[in-house]
């Protein structure tokens, strides 16, 4: 099937060296990696045996990582299997830039922390593009939600969300400040959760040593602090793919009978195993947004001209993600 990409948008995908050594763990070696794999378009022809789509539909789906086509590409052919109907309402450049940090949310939550109303969440870094998808997401299922923050300027962030409809009660219940150096983690889950501890936390990467300073990880939690505050059959989703746990961390997990899950949402496109429940999740991400229930942060997208450089820039880390209208 091909898709058009007159007047969509798309958006920048995670580093290429990652995604060059997840290629590389698997067996598949690359010179090229497709950029701006998250895509929305228009289709403009359908193979004979292409059952879920018809010319001049718009869609929105995310290319596999061995796709030989870009997201910057005019015209893509792709598998009418890793795209969904894009709803009227949503934009583009919201589809776009928005969807992969909705897949992640979905798989941390759903996937893996098995989400139900009632349960007490912790999100790191929740002023992240993927930190707001999973405060939104939680707090639409009836989950209490903590969060840190970096900086005065996100902790007032987070604490001025609010739904889009009903209750206007805040979003989150507490935010946690990181940014001084020293944070009241323990005390302040124990406090809001009087005393048994959290059912889900969800980190943005941890520190693995106590001299673990560096300028990227001053703010990230170390792994100890993760399991100290961990209820009884609590769940821990992990984005650090290096994880190192000692014995004494083991046992603890052990008495408290908690898991650890790896948060690696690129396992929906490199397996053809559970393809119906991600396209189920793409299409319940899209739905949401639509709904006003998931509000991602704004991204203004950039010419194709422009492409080049704020490609360059994500690599750099400079930012995290951008979106590019052909």
């Amino acid at each position: 099937m091909w898709t058009q990409s007159a007047g969509p948008e798309v958006t920048a995908p995670l580093l290429v060296c990652p995604e060059r050594q997840l290629l590389s763990d698997v067996g598949i070696q690359r010179d090229l990696i497709p950029v701006g794999r998250e895509v929305a378009g228009v289709v403009v022809q359908v193979g004979p045996k292409v059952s879920s789509f018809q010319p001049d539909d718009e869609v929105v789906g995310i290319l596999p990582l061995d796709s030989p086509c870009s997201g910057l590409c005019d015209a893509i052919d792709i598998d009418e299997q890793y795209l969904v109907q894009k709803p009227e309402k949503l934009s583009s450049v919201c589809a776009a830039g928005a969807l992969r940090d909705g897949l992640h949310a979905y798989t941390a939550l759903h996937t893996h922390a098995r989400m139900a109303a009632g349960h007490t969440l912790l999100v790191m870094d929740g002023a992240s593009s993927f930190g707001l998808m999973c405060i939104q997401l939680a707090c639409y299922h009836g989950v209490k939600v903590l969060t840190t923050s970096h900086s005065p300027q996100t902790r007032s962030f987070l604490e001025q969300l609010r739904p889009s409809v009903g209750v206007q009660n805040p979003l989150v219940a507490r935010v946690i400040p990181v940014d001084s150096g020293t944070s009241d983690l323990l005390s302040v889950v124990l406090e809001e959760t009087g005393g048994l501890g959290l059912d889900i936390i969800i980190d943005s990467g941890v520190r693995l040593q106590d001299g673990e300073e560096s300028e990227g990880t001053k703010f990230l939690p170390h792994k100890h602090d993760i399991i100290s505050v961990l209820a009884v059959g609590g769940h821990w989703v992990t984005s650090h793919q290096d994880l190192q746990l000692d014995p004494p961390d083991c046992r603890l997990l052990h008495l408290k009978s908690a898991s650890v899950s790896f948060l690696n949402p690129e396992v929906w496109t490199a397996s053809s195993a559970q393809q119906g429940r991600y396209l189920h999740i793409l299409k319940d991400t899209v739905e949401k947004m639509s709904a006003g229930v998931l509000r991602p942060q704004p991204e203004e997208a950039v010419p194709r001209y422009e492409a080049t450089v704020a490609m360059e820039a994500v690599q750099r880390h400079q930012r995290t993600k951008a979106v590019v209208q052909l």
